[in-house]
């Protein structure tokens, strides 16, 4: 975001040209009466005439019929065929006349600057006049004009010009069924209404109140799914359907079971099974086949929860034999209840067997509601801070400690809500007297749902519940004739739809007065129309009040056009709010850190919503979780006995200047909550960010990765580091060498094309998959800048100037040019690149200021005439190259018989140095170190643990030279030989981007000794930053112990690099990665270290949520504004406007990571 504030414009020029052409031909159903050119004054008549057409002929069927002169019957038959005649006219002049164009051919070029809708009238009769007029009249008759009310980002079934015409057919089908069914007062009723809705279809239209087909199928059948069948809204449309359809099948069957207690039987079995999780009936039959499989990361986004194992993850033997043994419980407890104790309940509940149950079940509600409301960091809806909850969170453990007692508090709430909360419901329903008159419509479907919800959702039955038996017991022994009558399972249909609605109404209210408040109490939130629109919303509070309730009536969106405080009613539309499937996202190179931690957060969330901690849970609850730069979005899709069904989404983590305003809101908002002294009085009690749309709930331990980064000034550029460097990457190496060989010995090596980088390790499956081979293990792919190698080392000093562009940057280092020869290099090798995947809309592409790609960097600046192009070598003169290819090396003659083991591949003798350079860098071998790592290494490839043989392994002067050899070799080939002279060449080394050197070309060709060599590099690299950190290592050993560690525990290398995505995706404990920060000049560190972390997670208010979504949807969909700077999605630090906008699903919002639906267990 480039400019913020309340003067950021609703809509650009464009647009609002654009708006209003489109905005008439909406409320008119098509006629273009706003042209963004000039048009001859008879296409406006024409298009008026063609208009007023069908209201013409209805008028004179309607006169005809008002003078009796026809019956109504024919004077509708009457007018329609004459409308339907103008529209064939119509379209046959529009055919004839676009036949007769076609042969006529235009000369000049054309304009393309010209408006795409611009027409070149000619005359009133023309053929571009008629092509022109006639699709007005069409749309009238049988296409629409763009509808306010949008749902779908691409019409793919065409069914939007359905959409006026079914409305209106419904209007005339239930006039017709009133006119010829006789006499029935609720058809009458609903005559009357929909002949006066009539008048206002129009208006309905161009509000966007009545919704499109698709999302008036999907939310009738959601709705009563939920309301009139006991079920809940499914996480898909194809588990929409088929649960509708089911449930429906069951209502219908328990119309025509002759027995009660078949009723009873029959409901409480259905009830039950159609309330567990069905998505997992197909684990039961790969039970075994699931055991076998390998544990790693599914594609697509979800990695399966690190407790997949522990009961209820999965539908095993064990979860089929509790829920075999529940069901056969309920079934004999309601059988024997219903048989003999139905009987002689009287119609006064205070009398009678459901007397001691009405008790029982008012006590479990109590327990239930304070144990839950113990369990979060408010308690009273948001009020009051929660005395009991933990303060002052330090760290896990300590949180774990404090949290015990809360623990035991959520366990006796879970086995009074799951266990004792169903069996009870089922004692009081099968008792009721009313199960006597079953055999009516009303009846049927009010206990199948009673019987349903008693399992779907045992907290909201009990509530539901509870307040018949409040009413009951407030009658005494008076009857209520009108409530009485309905019987108990359509009074709980009644009651839970009441109470539902007005949950919204709540929830709406609060949403309305936080956007009229704060759009003058917050100075940037506060435009010049803002105390305008604050005086019209109170002059017109009534109006508002009755927008308020309507919108909840309908269960649809209160839509703030424009996030202003202009209330609307959006279309009503299913609880998910899109309608894509689940899991899209906009994923980037940071999607993995979302994908790593959705497995364990899964696992927390299933605690807490098993323990209440975030409070009662209801499919479409939005959660907001935040952990240091990382902001989670939960969102509960589905939700079923013992189950539950989320989506997680990632924000970005790049912040926008609004996204970091928001987020800084959200910080303060949980620091009030968890960060609190222990002792506090009445008023800082209080929840001061009451009015937020945040309410922090619980802190959640999670497994995620803390993310930390330093500033390497001091460590990079110091002298002493640098010299130090030189020893540490040649101990580093030599290490390597001899480990390279222990792992050849053992055959443990496998493809270094697949290899995972340094530290990566694959996971057992990857293992056994792969054939032994000589490779190098645990390899390291690194985008190396050397594809034109060879052209640079034959060049002369002249020639070499051609690399040099003024592009360069002289004074530092300059992001990476990858070349062609590089990817055809990396697609021949079987190296996969990482696809940071489609840009986000509204970003700017740029590159990251730290380590996001390898960027390489040029050598210091020299004086003029220094260092100008590449040395020259005489290749066939100089006696002293070491020329000898690999057949005509000397035999290797080892002292000790072990020593084989330790020998290298011949290829790696082979450098084109002379010997007189290697034995003047001789000094520099580490032959103590080697020594040293030998006698460790040594015993793990012997038979038999010798100490003569060990020393004789020591003493072996050969195997001693070829190392020497080999490691000097590497040293000269890198370009070390004297020292690493600066930072830009100690960077461009460690991306893999290595000058050109006399060595380089043989050191490439040997792809494993080249990764061993860089990889070594890197290790060194990390020694020197541990030391400067933490200082000096004294001992070998210490030294031998971190090279182990980081081969086990760490991945060193770039965050641009595929082995970095697969560490962190297989939970590697440590990453390192060395950046450079070209805004500042300076380079950087980065460390990833995997901890349990505390995760603070929130509540939301779902319907702000719900209208800023619809707000989106109209913006984007029908007014077509995309502007990156608009209004609706600057920073809103109360109802955090553009975190909900990036939240939404693609195409609209960007979430960097969307998983899968996750079913995970709530027992």
């Amino acid at each position: 975001m480039v400019r913020m504030g309340p003067d950021v414009p609703l809509l650009n020029e464009y647009k609002q040209e654009f708006f209003w052409k489109r905005f008439p031909q909406t409320v008119l159903g098509g006629p273009r009466f706003k042209l963004g050119y000039c048009a001859p004054p008879y296409v406006y008549v024409n298009q008026a005439v063609l208009f007023l057409t069908p209201w013409l002929f209805g008028g004179v069927g309607t006169l005809l019929c008002q003078l009796q002169l026809l019956q109504a019957v024919y004077a509708a038959l009457l007018s329609g065929v004459l409308m339907f005649g103008a529209a064939a006219g119509v379209q046959a002049v529009a055919l004839y006349a676009g036949r007769q164009s076609g042969a006529v051919e235009r000369l000049g070029a054309p304009n393309i600057l010209v408006d795409e809708e611009e027409v070149e009238f000619t005359h009133c009769a023309s053929p571009e006049t008629v092509r022109f007029i006639a699709p007005a009249e069409y749309s009238l008759v049988v296409n629409t004009a763009t509808e306010t009310a949008t749902f779908q980002a691409q019409d793919t079934y065409e069914i939007t010009p359905l959409t006026r015409p079914l409305y209106i057919f419904i209007f005339i089908v239930v006039d017709l069924a009133d006119r010829f069914s006789g006499t029935v007062p609720e058809l009458q009723l609903a005559s009357q209404i929909l002949h006066v809705l009539f008048l206002f279809l129009p208006l309905l239209w161009a509000l966007g109140i009545l919704p499109p087909l698709d999302a008036l199928f999907l939310w009738g059948m959601e709705q009563v799914l939920v309301f009139g069948l006991g079920g809940s809204p499914m996480s898909s449309n194809f588990r929409l359907l088929l649960m509708f359809a089911v449930s429906a099948g069951v209502s219908v069957c328990n119309y025509f079971i002759p027995s009660t207690l078949g009723v009873v039987l029959f409901s409480t079995a259905t009830g039950f099974l159609l309330s567990l999780d069905l998505s997992q009936v197909g684990t039961l039959c790969h039970a075994c086949r699931a055991e076998c499989r390998d544990c790693g990361l599914r594609r697509g986004g979800s990695p399966p929860p690190p407790l997949s194992n522990t009961f209820g993850w999965n539908l095993g033997c064990s979860e089929v034999l509790l829920y075999l043994s529940l069901l056969l419980a309920a079934l004999a407890e309601a059988g024997l209840l219903h048989h003999f104790l139905a009987p002689a309940q009287p119609p006064i509940l205070i009398k009678g067997p459901q007397a001691p149950v009405s008790y029982i079940l008012l006590v479990i509600f109590s327990f239930c509601w304070v144990l839950r409301e113990i369990q979060g960091a408010y308690v009273f809806g948001g009020l009051f801070l929660n005395p009991l909850y933990p303060k002052g969170m330090s760290n896990v453990q300590t949180f774990k400690q404090k949290n015990r007692g809360l623990f035991i508090a959520a366990a006796i709430r879970r086995v009074l809500l799951y266990l004792v909360s169903p069996f009870a419901l089922i004692a009081f329903l099968s008792m009721d007297k009313s199960l006597q008159q079953l055999h009516g419509v009303s009846l049927s479907v009010g206990f199948t749902r009673a019987f349903r919800v008693a399992w779907q959702s045992s907290e909201d039955a009990l509530l539901q519940i509870i307040v018949i038996i409040i009413v009951r017991l407030a009658a005494g022994n008076n009857t209520l004739p009108g409530w009485d009558n309905l019987g108990t399972g359509v009074q709980l249909l009644l009651v839970g739809l009441l109470m539902d609605r007005l949950t919204q109404f709540l929830a709406k209210l609060k949403f309305t007065l936080t956007v009229l408040v704060t759009s003058w109490t917050e100075k940037k939130q506060r435009r010049q129309s803002a105390g305008t629109l604050l005086a019209l919303n109170a002059s017109l509070c009534p109006l508002l009040l009755a927008v308020v309730t309507l919108s909840a009536l309908l269960s649809a969106p209160l839509l703030p056009l424009f996030t202003l405080p202009i209330f609307l009613v959006g279309f009503p539309r299913p609880q998910r709010s899109w309608p894509g499937p689940v899991g899209t996202a906009c994923p980037c190179s940071d999607s993995i850190f979302y994908q790593q931690m959705s497995g364990s957060l899964a696992s927390a969330l299933r605690m807490a919503f098993a323990r209440g901690s975030l409070g009662s849970l209801a499919p479409g609850s939005h959660f907001l979780g935040r952990f240091q730069d990382r902001m989670v979005w939960i969102m509960i899709l589905e939700k079923g006995y013992g189950y539950c069904t989320v989506n997680i989404k990632g924000l970005e983590l790049q912040e926008t200047s609004c996204h970091t305003v928001e987020a800084r809101r959200v910080d303060e908002v949980f620091e009030a909550a968890f960060e609190r002294p222990e002792r506090l009085g009445f008023t800082q009690g209080l929840n001061l960010h009451w009015a937020n749309a945040l309410t922090p709930c619980a802190a959640l331990a999670v497994r995620v990765y803390s993310d930390a980064r330093n500033v390497l000034s001091g460590i990079i550029d110091s002298h002493d580091n640098l010299r130090k460097l030189q020893d540490d990457f040649l101990k580093a190496l030599v290490w390597l060498l001899l480990r390279y060989c222990v792992r050849k010995h053992k055959g443990s090596l496998w493809s270094c094309d697949e290899g995972t980088g340094i530290g990566g390790r694959k996971s057992q499956s990857s293992q056994r998959a792969q054939t032994t081979g000589n490779q190098l293990p645990d390899a390291i792919v690194v985008e190396s800048k050397v594809s034109s190698l060879r052209f640079r080392q034959d060049s002369s000093s002249l020639t070499s100037l051609g690399d040099w562009s003024d592009e360069d940057d002289l004074f530092g280092p300059q992001p990476a040019r990858r070349t062609v020869a590089l990817v055809t290099a990396e697609a021949q090798s079987g190296h996969t690149v990482l696809q940071t995947g489609a840009s986000l809309p509204g970003s700017v592409e740029m590159d990251s200021i730290f380590e996001n790609m390898a960027i390489s960097a040029l050598q210091p600046l020299q004086p003029l005439g220094v260092g100008i192009g590449m040395p020259a070598v005489d290749k066939g003169h100089n006696p002293e190259v070491f020329k000898e290819s690999p057949g005509s090396l000397r035999q290797l003659n080892f002292s000790c018989p072990q020593s084989e083991v330790f020998n290298l591949p011949t290829g790696w003798r082979t450098a084109p140095l002379l010997p007189s350079r290697l034995l003047q860098l001789r000094p520099l071998f580490p032959e103590d170190w080697f020594r040293f790592a030998l006698s460790q290494l040594g015993p793990v490839v012997q038979s038999e643990t010798s100490e003569d043989m060990t020393k004789a392994l020591k003493e072996d002067e050969t195997l001693r030279d070829l190392h020497t050899q080999v490691a000097l070799s590497c040293l000269v080939s890198l370009g070390a030989e004297s020292a690493f002279t600066s930072p830009s060449y100690i960077y461009r080394l460690y991306c893999g981007d290595v000058p050109w050197t006399e060595g380089l070309e043989w050191l490439s060709s040997s792809k494993e000794l080249y990764q061993l060599a860089l990889r070594a590099f890197r290790f060194s690299f990390k020694l020197l930053f541990d030391q400067a950190s933490l200082g000096p290592m004294e001992s070998p050993e210490e030294m031998f112990s971190a090279l182990e560690e980081y081969e086990r525990d760490w991945y060193i290398g770039l965050v641009s690099e595929k082995g970095w995505h697969d560490s962190v995706l297989q939970e590697k404990p440590f990453l390192f990665s060395l950046g450079h920060d070209l805004s500042m000049g300076t380079y950087t560190g980065r460390v990833l270290s995997l901890q349990e972390q505390l995760v603070q997670v929130g509540r939301l208010n779902g319907e702000g949520v719900r209208g800023q979504w619809a707000n989106l949807s109209w913006e984007l969909l029908y007014a077509t504004n995309d502007d990156e700077e608009r209004y609706s999605i600057q920073a809103h630090p109360f109802i955090l406007r553009n975190l909900t906008v990036q939240a939404a699903d693609p195409p609209l919002g960007y979430p960097i990571y969307s998983s899968a639906p996750l079913h995970f267990p709530c027992l």
